[in-house]
């Protein structure tokens, strides 16, 4: 077989329980539920590090973030370990990326994207600030729009929607794709600034939603809100206490724009597959995220947390009949980030002398296996305070975690509640449990340079830098 067509599409932020394959209450994706229809969806996927810079490091080398050094959100920091991208170029891929930038560091650095169109919603001077300047000057550019690329508060798209960031995004990555000549092989990323604020669909599916039964928020019998000072006059504040109109805006913000992206999705996909059947090769189409977005459960807002909405993210994958995969599979086994880069190898018969932590999915996508790690393990170190810091384990049934700060624990059963309202980490009949995770805990992280293991056991306290510097 030749080698596959890659399409990967990316949004930024995007909760997993965001799909109407999921059952969402309000929000429908057809077009993104049909890629899971025609393959493979896995409904137990994590972000092992859920916030932009982690999540991207590790989703591009196939590595833990224990592996690469990042284990929370710090900038600026060089990427030392080859990436898919540059993986795929060296084995003769032309390879693309339209859209948000992969959030690396040098940013003039491509590492492996020949082409790079790019497009966000703080960056002055990118490719869209640029168009947007040039179409529509009145505006202000994408600050004129008047809202936090961070924050809570939601509005509608004031300028025509030709002008929207996701509109240009997918309209540059088709005109991309129908400019490819010759028979080389394409990897190419569509990569979303949107679901991720700010908060500004067109204004229609702003009113659709705005005009729906919004769902209640997950708050846990163990969450408290925050005082009326931490957030009030901070509309960038990742602890919340929305409700009423402030809640519902965010929500139909939040579902507007990912409503968006699949109706603009489905002109790509269409055209991805028509080039691919131009240039009699197979194809390969994977949808997923960098990390979810808490959306105001569990009194949070934005990312960096353990919780469902927050780490849970979207996996798809879907390939052309040439690989013999099996079609409107569910999959629960827990799969991450890291799991891309081994499996596209995989695919596109791309051998690789390098370490990689994720694991090939292949074998799941036949419908030979029905998993490829027992247990994962997921982080993010201190960043909003000392006490947010985390380690997670879940088998895709139960979900422990742990806080070094503070040594809190809480256990979660997602199979009876996967809103995690009911903490059962002091119930005796999980004890077992708690011990199990606990053990398995320690094993994965003694010899870390933070301590978070002594004599065996787990020691809170410690200094949690978002960086290892011994893996640099």
């Amino acid at each position: 077989m030749r080698q596959p067509n890659v399409l990967f599409i990316m949004p930024d932020e995007m909760r997993g329980d965001c799909l109407s394959l999921e059952g969402h209450p309000v929000l429908e994706t057809p077009v993104i539920d049909s890629i899971g229809e025609g393959g493979t969806y896995f409904s137990r996927a994590y972000t092992t590090s859920p916030s932009c810079i982690p999540a991207r490091h590790a989703m591009m080398t196939g590595l833990y973030p224990s592996s690469n050094g990042m284990v929370g959100y710090r900038g600026g920091i060089p990427l030392e370990f080859p990436t898919l991208a540059q993986t795929l170029k060296d084995s003769g891929y032309a390879t693309s990326l339209v859209g948000r930038c992969m959030h690396l560091s040098p940013a003039d650095e491509p590492y492996g994207f020949e082409k790079r169109i790019l497009g966000s919603t703080y960056i002055k001077d990118d490719d869209y600030a640029k168009f947007l300047k040039d179409k529509a000057p009145e505006s202000g550019g994408i600050e004129g729009i008047g809202i936090s690329c961070n924050g809570r508060e939601a509005r509608g798209w004031p300028l025509e929607e030709s002008l929207h960031p996701s509109h240009w995004t997918v309209s540059q990555a088709r005109e991309l794709l129908g400019n490819h000549e010759g028979d080389q092989p394409i990897f190419h990323v569509t990569s979303f600034y949107s679901p991720h604020s700010p908060l500004f669909p067109p204004q229609k599916l702003m009113d659709d939603f705005m005009e729906m039964e919004l769902p209640n928020l997950a708050i846990g019998e163990w969450a408290s809100p925050p005082s009326p000072e931490e957030y009030e006059n901070d509309i960038d504040s990742p602890r919340v206490n929305m409700k009423g109109e402030e809640l519902r805006r965010a929500q139909a913000g939040y579902f507007g724009l990912i409503k968006h992206i699949d109706h603009l999705v489905e002109g790509l996909i269409d055209d991805f597959k028509e080039k691919s059947e131009s240039m009699d090769r197979p194809w390969v189409i994977i949808f997923s995220t960098d990390h979810g977005e808490m959306l105001g459960d569990h009194y949070y807002f934005r990312k960096c947390e353990p919780y469902e909405g927050s780490s849970r993210i979207p996996f798809l994958i879907q390939a052309s009949e040439e690989f013999g995969f099996k079609k409107a599979q569910k999959c629960t086994t827990p799969v991450c980030l890291e799991d891309i880069m081994p499996t596209l190898l995989d695919m596109c018969q791309v051998s690789f002398s390098g370490n990689l932590d994720g694991k090939s999915l292949v074998g799941i996508l036949r419908g030979d296996s029905e998993g490829v790690r027992d247990c994962l393990h997921t982080e993010h170190a201190t960043c909003y305070s000392k006490e947010q810091g985390f380690h997670m384990l879940t088998d895709g049934s139960l979900k422990y975690i742990w806080r070094p700060y503070t040594g809190q624990e809480q256990l979660f059963d997602l199979n009876e509640d996967p809103n995690e309202i009911v903490d059962l980490s002091c119930s005796e009949g999980h004890r077992q449990h708690i011990d199990n995770f606990r053990r398995e805990l320690v094993s994965t992280l003694t010899g870390r340079p933070e301590g978070f293991v002594e004599n065996g056991q787990l020691i809170t306290g410690c200094d949690y830098p978002p960086f290892m510097e011994s893996m640099a």
